[in-house]
C-alpha cells in the first residue's frame, strides 16, 4: 500500500513537471510569434505595404481579329493572317543603340526599316508600340525570343496581320491599315490603340468601314508581383471579331483590268447597268497596300512619291479630267429634249466661226446628221447645235446623266468636277455665258471637269435609261430606280449612233468585241490638256492629251457599262478603247481575255507583280550607288 502511495505521488509529480515544461515552451513559442508580429506590423509594416499594394490585378486588351473584305462572290479581298511579329516599347528601351544592333543581326533588318524605327522611335510617345517587324518567320521569331533578357522593351509576340492577296490591284479601292497615331490615340484615348501589333484602317474602305471592320476587343484581368510576376488569370473576357464586309466587286474583273491597264496611268470603272454594282474600281499604278500595312521602308515611299504618273492617288475618285467627246452622246439627248431634229445637218468644213475665234475640227466630215456626228465625233456640228440650244437646259441633261454628279459611296476624299452652265458662272466668276462657252461645253472642255465613276455612269445610264445609282457594298436596302425620263426613241437614237462608233465606220471601229453575237457600243474622247501645234503627239508625256473611252454591251440588251482614262494617252481610239475592249471582253469570255493579255504584257516584260518587283529593286540599287 505505501509503495503504491509513493507510486501515485511519483507519477504526479512527473505529470507536473510535464505540464509546466510545455506551459512554458507554448508560452515561449507565443512569446515568439507575439514578438515577430510587432515586428512585421510595426519595423516592416511599410515594406509589406508596398508589397502590398503592387500585387495588383491589371487588365491585358486582347484585339479582335478584323472583318475581311470580300468580293461579290465571297473571294477574299482584305484577310488576316497568323503571324509573328516584334515591337518595341519605347519607354521601357534602355540602350536604343545596342537594341536595335541585336535586333538588325537577328531580324535582318535593312537600312530603311531602321531608318523608319529611329524616326518612329524619336516621334512617338513613349507608351506608343513601335512596329519592327511583322509577318516574321517562326525561326527568327524564336530566335528574338531567347535572347529578350538581352533586349529590355521588345515584344515578341504571335498575332494576325492584314494581307491583300491582289496587291495593288486593289490598293485605291480598300486602302490599307496602320498603327493608330499619337493624334488617334488622343482623339479616343481607347487602350485598344496602345496594344503592339493592332492597326486601324488608314485609307480606302478600310478607313470608312473602320466601326463595322473592327470587332470588339476581349480583356484578361491578371494578377501579377511588383516584379510583374503573374499570380494567376481571373475572368477572361472574350473578344469578338470584326464583321464581313461583302463588295460589289468582281476580284477576277478588277485585277484583269489592272493588269491590262500595263503600264499607263489612269484608271478604269465598270458597272452593272441594272443594278448599279460597281464591279471594278481601279486606279493605276498603285502601291501594294501590304508594303503599307507592315510599315513602308523610306526606298519603297521615295520611289512611289517621286513618280510622275502619282501612284498615291486615287484618280477614280479624286482624279477630274476633262470628258472630252465622250459627253458628246448626253450632249445629243440634251439636243433632242429640247427638239432638235436628228436628221438636221450641218456642214462641217473643218471648222466654225464664233465671234472673233475660229474653232477647228478634226477633220473635213462635210455634211453630218446626228448620228454621223456621233459616230465620226464631228466637232463643228456639236458646235453649232450648242449655239442654237438653251446652255441652262442642256448641261442640266447632262449632269443629269452622271457628269459632275456626288455619289454616296464609302469613298474618303471624293472630287465630283464640274458640269458648267449660266447660273454656276454667274455665281463663280460674275460673267454670263458666252458663246464659246457653248462651244467649249459641246464638246467636253473649257470648265468641263469629270472622275472616272462619273465617265463609267452616263454610259450606264444611257444604256439601261434609268438613274442607276453606283454602289460598292452588297446587301442593304435599295431605293427603287428611277428612270431618266427620257423619250425611248431618242435613246435608241443614240444607242444606236454609240453602237456605230465600234461597229460601224467610227472612231471606235478598231474594238470591236471578238464575239459574231455580242456587240459593243462606246464613245472615243481625247481630252486636250494643252494648246499645242500638234495635239497629242508630243514627246513630252505631261504634254500630251488624255485619252477616254466609254462604253455599254451588249447593245441589244445592256448589262455592263465601262469608264476608261488613260493620262496623257494621246487619242482615246488608240489607248483608252483597247483597254476597255478588252475588259469587256473578260466579261463574257475570261479566256479570250486572258488570250488578249498576254501579248500586252509580254511586250511590257511581264505580269504586273514582276514590272513591280523589278521598278523597286532598281530603285533601291540607285538609292545605294548614291551614297
Amino acid at each position: 500500500m505505501k509503495h503504491q502511495r509513493f507510486t501515485s505521488v511519483h507519477q504526479s509529480l512527473s505529470f507536473s513537471r510535464r505540464s509546466l515544461l510545455v506551459t512554458g515552451a507554448q508560452a515561449a513559442v507565443g512569446s515568439l510569434l507575439i514578438g515577430r508580429l510587432g515586428w512585421l506590423a510595426v519595423a516592416e509594416n511599410e515594406k509589406y505595404q508596398l508589397m502590398s499594394e503592387n500585387n495588383r490585378v491589371q487588365l491585358i486588351v486582347v484585339p479582335p481579329r478584323r472583318g475581311w473584305l470580300v468580293d461579290r462572290r465571297g473571294k477574299p479581298i482584305a484577310i488576316n493572317r497568323s503571324d509573328f511579329r516584334v515591337d518595341i516599347i519605347p519607354q521601357q528601351l534602355k540602350d536604343p543603340e545596342a537594341t536595335l544592333k541585336l535586333l538588325s543581326e537577328l531580324l535582318r533588318l535593312d537600312s530603311d526599316t531602321l531608318d523608319r524605327i529611329l524616326k518612329e522611335l524619336k516621334q512617338g510617345r513613349g507608351f506608343q508600340p513601335v512596329p519592327v517587324a511583322d509577318s516574321v518567320s517562326y525561326d527568327d521569331y524564336a530566335a528574338v525570343t531567347v535572347r529578350l533578357p538581352e533586349l529590355p522593351g521588345v515584344q515578341a509576340t504571335r498575332g494576325f496581320s492584314r494581307f491583300y492577296p491582289a496587291g495593288p490591284a486593289v490598293a485605291h479601292l480598300v486602302g490599307y491599315v496602320g498603327t493608330p497615331s499619337a493624334e488617334d490615340y488622343e482623339e479616343t484615348k481607347d487602350p485598344l490603340f496602345l496594344t503592339p501589333g493592332f492597326k486601324i484602317g488608314k485609307q480606302g474602305l478600310e478607313k470608312t468601314l473602320e466601326p463595322h471592320l473592327r470587332g470588339v476587343p476581349g480583356g484578361q484581368r491578371i494578377e501579377v508581383t511588383a516584379g510583374g510576376r503573374l499570380v494567376k488569370e481571373l475572368d477572361p473576357k472574350p473578344d469578338r471579331s470584326g464583321k464581313t464586309a461583302q463588295l460589289t466587286i468582281d476580284s477576277g474583273l478588277q485585277e484583269y483590268v489592272a493588269r491590262r491597264l500595263g503600264d499607263h496611268s489612269g484608271a478604269v470603272v465598270a458597272l452593272d447597268v441594272e443594278s448599279g454594282d460597281i464591279l471594278a474600281f481601279v486606279s493605276m499604278p498603285a502601291f501594294d497596300p501590304n508594303s503599307f500595312s507592315r510599315g513602308i521602308g523610306r526606298t519603297e515611299w521615295k520611289m512611289l512619291s517621286e513618280d510622275d504618273h502619282v501612284p498615291l492617288l486615287n484618280k477614280v475618285a479624286q482624279g477630274l479630267y476633262p470628258s472630252g467627246s465622250t459627253i458628246k452622246p448626253a450632249m445629243a439627248l440634251a439636243f433632242l429634249q429640247q427638239g432638235i431634229d436628228p436628221g438636221q445637218r450641218v456642214h462641217c468644213p473643218g471648222g466654225i466661226r464664233i465671234g472673233n475665234r475660229y474653232f477647228r475640227c478634226d477633220a473635213v466630215h462635210g455634211s453630218v446628221d446626228m448620228h454621223v456626228a456621233v459616230e465620226k465625233s464631228c466637232n463643228t456640228y456639236f458646235w453649232a447645235m450648242g449655239l442654237k440650244t438653251d446652255p441652262q437646259k442642256t448641261t442640266e441633261m447632262v449632269h443629269y446623266l452622271g457628269y459632275g454628279e456626288e455619289f454616296d459611296l464609302p469613298i474618303p476624299s471624293q472630287r465630283y468636277g464640274t458640269m458648267p452652265n449660266p447660273v454656276w458662272l454667274r455665281e463663280k466668276y460674275d460673267r454670263e455665258w458666252q458663246g464659246y462657252d457653248s462651244a467649249n461645253t459641246s464638246i467636253g472642255q473649257g470648265y468641263v471637269l469629270i472622275n472616272p465613276l462619273q465617265l463609267a455612269v452616263l454610259p450606264g445610264r444611257l444604256a439601261s435609261g434609268n438613274l442607276i445609282q453606283p454602289r460598292l457594298l452588297l446587301g442593304g436596302e435599295r431605293k427603287p430606280i428611277k428612270s431618266i425620263g427620257a423619250d425611248p426613241e431618242h435613246l435608241a437614237i443614240i444607242r444606236k449612233a454609240m453602237a456605230a462608233v465600234v461597229n460601224g465606220s467610227g472612231t471606235g471601229v478598231g474594238s470591236k468585241l471578238p464575239f459574231d453575237n455580242i456587240q459593243m457600243a462606246g464613245k472615243t474622247g481625247t481630252a486636250q490638256v494643252f494648246r499645242l501645234g500638234e495635239r497629242g503627239h508630243q514627246s513630252n508625256w505631261a504634254l500630251r492629251d488624255h485619252a477616254l473611252f466609254i462604253a455599254f454591251a451588249p447593245v441589244d440588251k445592256p448589262k455592263y457599262a465601262i469608264g476608261c482614262i488613260i493620262e496623257h494617252g494621246g487619242f482615246g481610239a488608240s489607248t483608252a478603247a483597247p483597254v476597255v475592249k478588252d475588259s469587256m471582253t473578260y466579261l463574257f469570255d475570261q479566256q479570250k481575255a486572258w488570250a488578249a493579255l498576254a501579248p500586252v504584257e509580254q511586250a511590257l516584260g511581264g505580269s504586273l507583280a514582276e514590272r513591280n518587283a523589278r521598278q523597286l529593286a532598281a530603285f533601291k540599287a540607285a538609292a545605294r550607288s548614291a551614297t
